[in-house]
């Protein structure tokens, strides 16, 4: 820090000068780790650090990022790292600089700058005073100048007459005039200012009693009520006489306290509240925002310790801020919230000062409040968005509907139940929640023992008859104790003792499906409309989910007995064993175009078919049965091959007018007495644009079974060539039939899903049949697909014994030869 020397002839030399307590005052008041003074114009512009600051305030919140300082060798070692600075000014021209910085970056306001321009012109003239002194000292006759031009004067009270002398400058300064001054100290008393007289007459009969020192400043009011701050210094003490005197000097510092004032009408006029500690924890000064903010008027907060006028403090955030910002000396900057009766929350900077601490804070109550509204909000918008997903998500939107307990707490409630209405009319609770851990057993058992202890007319049931939000009168524990039974409900209600309750209907259509009970303890008081609005939201989109979903297995239970119609069990002719699996899709109605089938011709060869109708939907139902009658029809009737039935259906669909397209698979499986014999079976087929099938071996190798050429789908040109492609296979084969949501997705191509079906297959054909089909299921379907899976398999076990009992009993039709004998 660099501070001029005192002027001379000033009094009271051990005592801080003029500039100097404007330097100390622009510290404490600016909360500032340090302060630099430079009155010389030359000085000003050889310091790196301040030399921007002739051309007018330098305001730098981050010394080492701004190019202006960032060279400066303080800011380089790491002691300067925030800077404000405002010019000396003398008569229109830079004379100087005031700077205060502090060791971290920080922001300066407009106010803060406002301060230290105030203190800068004080600064100014007390230098302009100081100059001329010291340019006067080194004779006699300049200490004399030297006293003048610093305005001091000298007194001299003989306390046992009150004669009192007083210099010519003093006389002046008191605005009396040498020949008519009266020299008593009623003449001193009657000039000093009536707020102030009473005082500073203490101060002088202090000093005479305790033979001590005097140190005062006061008011004085000249003629014409010009009021002029006078700083005084002196000793009592007893002369060559044994008379007893009170010696010493006054000068006029109304300079000095203009920029006090003009500081504090900068604080006054702030819009952030501010106040100052001493060490002792005291308040020495609290602007009007400080005192609205705090609650307390400025006589009772100034020398009052902090931690006895706000006894919640001790221990608080504002304990350990303020304590550890003067222990570290850095400043501390912190949101904290003051319990009632201010019960606000406050932004705080509080920083460390020479003789205590220096306090920024404004209100952010509503700030907060609007984040945590928004905060709020947000969670209402996200549980909103998980009961959709959800309910979306799932086949089973009960499940989901009982998820809501959860979803609402603690948002919404500490804890809840949600009740469903059963299709027989019985209720019955399916979720139940509750923020805290360990009172979710007694949750459970409260939702498992209630609804057979409710009393007829209960709050549930007008919620249910009347479709309307309920709410439970205060206290709720109370008033729902009143329609319970006794036993283990009303016990458990007793010691979860929810403060306020609302049964909130699940509506759907006109009608009701179950209610959402959500509870609040003690304290935290009944939900806000924003909330409620909520709590009917999430109970309309889980009711008319939950109504979905019921009308969603009506049409389900129709649409397996059509599939059942349309998909009929195999035969099960000789030695063959055949098994079927339909799989729909997941977000369809089970039924699609996807199909199989399985018959005898009337000369005893068995026909598997595999097909898929384009589309997902009853009409490609509806398709599919069509083509899948006339396909077995044709291949009965006239005792076909592969090629010549789908060339026949591709006939039929011209002249019926059957505007689809299809895909398909015919297999003939067909076997010659020396066959027979051999242990061998010739597969014959055909294929329509449908993915080939898959022959498991024996020796557990697997193959497609690939014709010459893959023709085109059905109804596409009815008058194309079908081909047929052969093959011989041992007895104890497997053949497999399957649809493309086997092995198609939209994260895998249909080669990559053939190349799987081949490993798979290879590896679980060992297994019986039926779990050879629920293996490959389970290992490539994926939980959700989007199209529907048909599955046929052909076992041909060998012939040279009894039918395997893993085959079932034979089934076939009865104008079918019997199976020869060995």
């Amino acid at each position: 820090m660099t501070t001029p020397t005192s002027p001379a002839g000033s009094p009271g030399a051990e005592g801080p000068t003029p500039r100097e307590r404007l330097a100390g005052l622009a510290r404490r008041v600016l909360a500032a780790d340090g302060v630099r003074l430079h009155a010389d114009p030359a000085d000003l512009r050889a310091d790196a650090l301040l030399a921007a600051a002739v051309d007018g305030p330098l305001v730098v919140p981050d010394a080492v990022l701004d190019p202006r300082t960032a060279a400066a060798p303080e800011v380089l070692a790491g002691d300067v790292g925030a800077l404000l600075a405002v010019p000396l000014l003398a008569a229109g021209r830079p004379v100087g600089a005031l700077a205060v910085h502090s060791t971290a970056p920080r922001p300066w306001t407009e106010d803060e700058v406002a301060v230290l321009v105030e203190l800068a012109a004080a600064v100014v003239t007390e230098g302009e005073r100081g100059d001329l002194a010291s340019e006067l000292e080194s004779s006699r006759l300049r200490w004399g100048l030297a006293i003048e031009a610093a305005g001091v004067g000298g007194f001299d009270l003989d306390v046992a007459t009150s004669h009192l002398e007083w210099d010519d400058r003093l006389i002046a300064i008191f605005g009396y005039d040498p020949a008519t001054f009266g020299r008593s100290l009623a003449d001193f008393e009657a000039r000093l200012h009536p707020e102030d007289r009473e005082r500073v007459m203490a101060d002088v009969t202090a000093a005479v009693e305790a033979v001590g020192d005097f140190a005062s400043e006061y008011r004085i009011v000249l003629p014409g009520g010009v009021v002029r701050w006078i700083s005084a210094r002196g000793r009592a003490l007893h002369g060559g006489d044994g008379r007893l005197r009170l010696l010493g000097a006054a000068y006029d510092v109304t300079d000095v306290q203009s920029a006090e004032a003009g500081v504090r009408r900068v604080l006054e006029s702030m819009s952030a509240a501010f106040f100052s500690l001493d060490r002792e924890w005291r308040f020495t000064y609290v602007n009007a925002e400080a005192e609205r903010l705090l609650g307390l008027r400025r006589d009772e907060l100034l020398g009052g310790v902090v931690w006895e006028l706000f006894p919640a403090a001790p221990g608080s955030p504002f304990d350990v801020e303020y304590r550890g910002a003067v222990a570290e000396g850095r400043p501390r900057v912190f949101e904290a919230h003051y319990p009632a009766p201010l019960d606000r929350w406050y932004e705080v900077r509080a920083f460390p000062v020479d003789d205590g601490l220096s306090v920024y804070f404004t209100d952010v109550t509503e700030r907060r409040a609007l984040q945590e509204r928004e905060v709020q909000e947000a969670a209402r918008r996200e549980v909103l968005s998980r009961v959709s997903a959800e309910l979306a998500a799932t086949l089973d939107p009960e499940a989901a509907v009982a998820r809501l307990a959860q979803l609402v707490v603690p948002l919404l409630a500490d804890w809840s139940v949600v009740t469903l209405v059963r299709d027989d009319g019985r209720l019955q609770d399916v979720g139940w929640w509750h923020a805290e851990e360990e009172l979710r057993p007694l949750v459970e058992v409260y939702a498992r023992h209630r609804l057979e202890a409710l009393e007829d007319a209960s709050y549930l049931d007008r919620a249910l008859a009347e479709g309307r939000l309920v709410e439970v009168p205060e206290p709720a524990h109370a008033s729902i104790a009143r329609i319970l039974r006794p036993g283990r409900a009303a016990e458990v209600l007793a010691t979860l003792a929810p403060r306020w309750a609302a049964i909130v209907p699940l509506v759907a259509r006109g009608r009701t499906l179950g209610v959402l009970t959500v509870f609040r303890g003690e304290g935290r008081g009944g939900p806000g409309e924003e909330d409620m609005a909520v709590a009917r939201q999430l109970a309309e989109r889980a009711g008319v989910g939950l109504d979905n979903a019921r009308l969603y297995r009506a049409q389900l239970s129709l649409a397996e007995e059509l599939q059942r119609s349309l998909l009929t069990a195999p035969p099960a002719p000789d030695h063959t064993e055949i098994a079927v699996r339909y799989v729909p899709a997941a977000e369809a109605a089970r039924v699609g175009g996807d199909w199989y089938d399985a018959f005898l011709q009337r000369d005893g060869d068995t026909v598997v078919v595999i097909g898929d109708v384009v589309g997902h939907d009853t009409a490609a139902a509806a398709a599919m049965g069509q083509l899948r009658g006339l396909l077995r029809g044709i291949a009965f009737h006239h005792g076909a091959g592969p090629a010549e039935t789908l060339a026949g259906l591709d006939a039929a669909m011209e002249g019926l007018l059957l505007e689809t397209t299809a895909t398909a698979v015919v297999v003939r499986v067909e076997q010659t007495p020396d066959m027979r014999a051999e242990g061998l079976t010739r597969l014959r087929w055909s294929n329509a644009g449908h993915p080939p099938p898959m022959l498991a071996t024996p020796d557990g190798e697997v193959h497609q079974l690939l014709a010459a050429r893959t023709d085109l789908l059905l109804g596409i040109l009815p008058d194309t060539r079908r081909h047929e492609g052969t093959a011989v296979v041992d007895r104890g084969s497997t053949l497999l039939l399957y649809t493309d949501g086997l092995v198609e997705r939209r994260d895998q191509g249909l080669q990559q899903g053939l190349a799987r079906l081949r490993r798979e297959l290879s590896d679980v054909a060992h297994l019986p049949l039926e779990e050879v089909l629920d293996e490959l299921l389970e290992r490539l379907r994926p939980e959700a697909s989007h199209d529907d899976v048909a599955l046929l398999a052909v076992r041909l076990h060998p012939q040279d014994g009894p039918r395997p009992p893993e085959a079932g009993p034979e089934v076939v039709p009865p104008e079918v030869p019997p199976e020869p004998t060995a």
